[in-house]
């Protein structure tokens, strides 16, 4: 018989080849005491993880998406559940719906903006009643782009209080692969433009605005009229149609050190006109084959889920994403970079989001959350510790005049 919260932290997914990675740090890097598990549908698989990891102590828990009696037992138990099973538009809500009615946080690394969007229209408020974090995208999407706007305020407002519009503009550089869950994923969202933008509209309408105080994405079309060189940063730009600008916009709505007015707006970033054209002409080509369902599905089948790049592919891969920002006058620039983005450093950013949530003094929140608001301070703290780089480049135009 076991007492309730009995466990820190449940991984859901450690089978996967994302779930298998976070396994892997939390083993190598947990605190000594964490009482944790790994959780998933098959016990021999779970125990063939274990074995990997050399982590007898570590208890096993058998549950399925399909199966609600499952994840609400597994809720009970956990302070914090961690889930890499996605597509989470397709098996990610019963868990999300266990975690708000058992007051569990739960954290996950879904770039998923229909996902996101349809879980707070169907559980924040009973997340809310019951004390629950839900956090979504705890991975590269969209820690490095959330945290590092949160860090860039933070040192622009180092030189002042920002009392007046609040721009500011992230630029994203990687050499990275990806694996199959998320190509999947990104299958999904590119599928679904229309239930997309209704889950938006849902959300809206039900969402509290800040009185007095504006944020938002400024969004661009993903086409060759957006490309443009950026002379200060001496790259060619490419709005991204990604989950991270609304993540980053609804930090700045709840947090009033991003000032009266704040804009957000995010690219992708490359050295050559070349390579900037290739991007448009690939994505628009995946976009428009997504509305066809046989090629969907060919596509589908050619890069299959639970796979992903080679241990030296990840060592090789790096990413970097430039801020600068602008206010009254005020500008900084500044710099967040790791490593492998999607696996080796989403593992990580994964694992120390859960770690926060359990262990770190951090403010009181509860509900759908970002993870500025919900750790902010604590978990860029984790993160610097754990070798993913914040940094300020120039700011020498933040001093007050």
């Amino acid at each position: 018989m076991t007492s309730p919260r009995d466990l820190d932290i449940v991984l859901f997914g450690a089978t996967g080849f994302t779930g298998g990675l976070v396994a892997r740090y939390l083993a190598e890097h947990a605190p000594e005491g964490l009482r944790w598990a790994l959780a998933g549908r098959s016990l021999s698989r779970l125990e063939a993880v274990r074995d990997d990891l050399d982590a007898a102590g570590v208890e096993l828990l058998q549950a399925d998406v399909h199966d609600s009696s499952s994840l609400a037992a597994l809720a009970a138990r956990a302070r914090v559940v961690i889930t890499t099973v996605g597509p989470y538009l397709e098996y990610g809500e019963p868990l999300v719906k266990a975690c708000a009615e058992a007051g569990t946080d739960y954290v996950d690394l879904t770039g998923e903006p229909e996902f996101v969007d349809r879980m707070f229209v169907k559980h924040d408020a009973t997340a809310r009643a019951n004390g629950a974090r839900i956090v979504h995208a705890c991975g590269f999407d969209s820690i490095p782009h959330d945290l590092g706007a949160f860090f860039t305020v933070r040192e622009l407002a180092a030189g002042g209080e920002i009392t007046g519009p609040l721009t500011m503009k992230g630029v994203v550089r990687s050499n990275a692969t990806f694996s199959g869950g998320t190509f999947h994923s990104a299958l999904g969202q590119m599928s679904r433009p229309r239930e997309m933008a209704a889950a938006s509209r849902e959300r809206r309408a039900l969402e509290e605005r800040p009185k007095g105080r504006t944020s938002r994405p400024a969004l661009a079309s993903f086409s060759w009229r957006s490309l443009g060189r950026d002379s200060e940063l001496g790259y060619w730009l490419l709005p991204l149609p990604t989950i991270d600008p609304f993540i980053v916009a609804r930090s700045g709505r709840a947090l009033e050190a991003y000032g009266p007015a704040f804009t957000y707006s995010h690219f992708a970033g490359t050295k050559t006109l070349r390579y900037a054209v290739v991007g448009v002409v690939g994505v628009g080509a995946l976009a428009l084959a997504m509305q066809v369902p046989p090629l969907r599905a060919k596509l589908g089948e050619r890069v299959k889920q639970g796979t992903g790049p080679s241990e030296g592919r990840r060592e090789k891969s790096w990413f970097t994403v430039d801020f600068v920002a602008e206010s009254g006058g005020r500008k900084i620039h500044t710099k967040v970079s790791g490593g492998d983005p999607g696996y080796t450093e989403t593992a990580k950013m994964l694992a120390e989001s859960a770690l926060c949530l359990a262990f770190d003094t951090l403010p009181e929140t509860s509900g759908s959350v970002t993870t500025a608001v919900a750790m902010g301070d604590a978990l860029l703290d984790r993160l610097q510790a754990a070798g993913i780089r914040f940094e300020v480049i120039d700011a020498s135009q933040v001093a007050v005049s």
